[in-house]
């Protein structure tokens, strides 16, 4: 049986790691700010976002990013449960972090 490659360590590419913590700070705010406004579908959606984010590999950032992002859909978005000082913020956050894995992906 032969290794996986998995790519780099998640701190051999500081850019990935600081936007997908970043990330996973603000997913927890959401999610608080969710159960807070007792938006269960909300909760449920972001519970396993923010240790994702903070505990992925490079490999699985893109996948976990992208479904966090499916959040802002054009006919059910968490911008109409949640406050946009936090939904905002996390957009922009999961944008960095996919262009830093797609600067990456250019690079290797």
């Amino acid at each position: 049986m032969t290794a996986v490659d998995r790519g780099p360590a998640r701190h051999e590419r500081p850019a990935i790691d600081e936007a997908a913590l970043a990330a996973a700070r603000i997913a927890d705010r959401l999610l608080e700010a969710a159960r807070v406004r007792n938006a269960v579908r909300w909760a449920e959606f972001l519970t396993p976002l923010p240790g994702q984010l903070r505990d992925a590999g490079i490999a699985d950032l893109r996948r976990i990013a992208m479904r966090a992002r499916a959040a802002y859909g054009p006919k059910d978005s968490i911008r109409e449960a949640l406050p946009a000082e936090l939904t905002e913020p996390f957009l922009a956050d999961l944008d960095r972090l996919l262009k830093a894995l797609a600067r990456d992906a250019m690079e290797r």
